[in-house]
């Protein structure tokens, strides 16, 4: 199989990381900012517990998108975020079909997917905890 960049898994894992946490993030701070007003559309969209569910939204994709981006307990956060994406399909996107464009299910699958990704992988190299781990010392 002809190749024209090197394999470098620890890159794509920090790509993937970024363009998640930036999509969790734009989705998530406006619930953060106005969190009465994402309950009362939780509640025009007939979610149950609709202070619950936002909340739990707003955690997942907001603290879940910083650690994500900081590629520390990756799998935690993007197990939160995969729980959050199956809610919002089964109760708000799934009538709708599959085309995002008529409210479908195919974004919150996408990032779904990528995030059960992440869940499975890990965070790879580039991440804070191993930045700040220090220099390493040499065996004896």
């Amino acid at each position: 199989m002809r190749r024209y960049f090197p394999v470098n898994l620890d890159l794509a894992l920090l790509i993937l990381r970024l363009v998640l946490a930036a999509v969790l993030l734009y989705h998530g701070l406006p619930k953060l900012m106005n969190f009465g007003a994402t309950v009362g559309a939780f509640q025009s969209m007939n979610i149950p517990a609709p202070s619950v569910t936002a909340g739990f939204a707003l955690i997942s994709e907001v603290v879940g998108g910083i650690l994500i981006l900081l590629g520390v307990a990756v799998d935690i956060a993007a197990t939160l975020v995969v729980i959050d994406m199956l809610g919002a399909i089964a109760l708000v996107h799934w009538a709708n079909g599959f085309d995002f464009t008529k409210g479908g299910w195919e974004h919150p699958f996408t990032v779904l997917g990528a995030a059960l990704t992440l869940a499975f992988a890990c965070p790879g190299r580039h991440n804070v905890k191993r930045a700040y781990k220090g220099p390493e010392r040499r065996r004896r």
